[in-house]
């Protein structure tokens, strides 16, 4: 069983100005991705799918494979679901890792672990990780979790799981005819709440540049 890792990552940024590629402390976030997926081990390739002249630098200086995304596929005209079909398509495997580098700080052994998870389990077609929903949430003037005549501490909440996307496996055929990451027989894997952090504006930039300088580079080992 192939199983691939594959880092999509696209020129330029429409929420922070370059994100995938400018300094991130003493690196950047695509290096430091292909850093932590090496040294996972359970990789039969890594694969750097964009449209960038410089990402594709980056992966040759890695050592790691790349492909040159279509314009089609890195445009905003593409749909998500049209862009995860294209990666399964474009991508030869039994098995697809997605990787995005704006979740910089899932550990290996979280890496190691969904890949057991799914190795065990014949019958799942996904594994993807998850965060633990511990807050008070409301939809179209009414609670949805919780009695507001009889409110609970918030850690006696339903245990609600919200996808994170930090890391996922994903049958290559499940993938191609989903349309979707995220299959119809999925396991979660639940992250701490570091390894969850998603980098989507300049204030989760700053944040995760901060926790990388003073949790990773200090303490030597968040991501082992």
């Amino acid at each position: 069983m192939k199983i691939k890792a594959v880092i999509p990552i696209r020129k330029g940024s429409q929420s922070v100005n370059d994100k995938n590629l400018r300094p991130f402390a003493n690196t950047n976030l695509l290096e430091l991705k292909i850093r932590n997926l090496k040294a996972s081990g359970v990789f039969d390739e890594i694969i750097v799918n964009t449209d960038s002249d410089e990402a594709i630098e980056i992966a040759v200086r890695s050592e790691v494979s790349y492909h040159r995304r279509e314009p089609y596929y890195a445009s905003s005209k593409c749909s998500g679901s049209e862009f995860f079909q294209h990666l399964g398509i474009v991508t030869d495997t039994d098995v697809f890792a997605y990787c995005p580098v704006t979740s910089p700080f899932v550990s290996v052994e979280t890496m190691k672990k969904c890949v057991d998870l799914f190795k065990q389990n014949e019958e799942c077609d996904c594994v993807s990780t998850v965060s633990d929903v511990k807050e008070f949430l409301w939809l179209n003037g009414s609670p949805v979790n919780y009695d507001k005549n009889n409110a609970p501490n918030s850690q006696n909440l339903p245990d609600i799981k919200a996808l994170n996307f930090g890391f996922t496996l994903v049958k290559r055929e499940s993938l191609i005819q989903n349309r979707n990451i995220i299959g119809n027989n999925p396991l979660f894997v639940t992250t701490s709440e570091i390894e969850a952090v998603d980098i989507d504006t300049p204030l989760d930039f700053y944040i995760a540049e901060h926790i990388y300088k003073k949790v990773y580079l200090d303490n030597k080992g968040l991501l082992d």
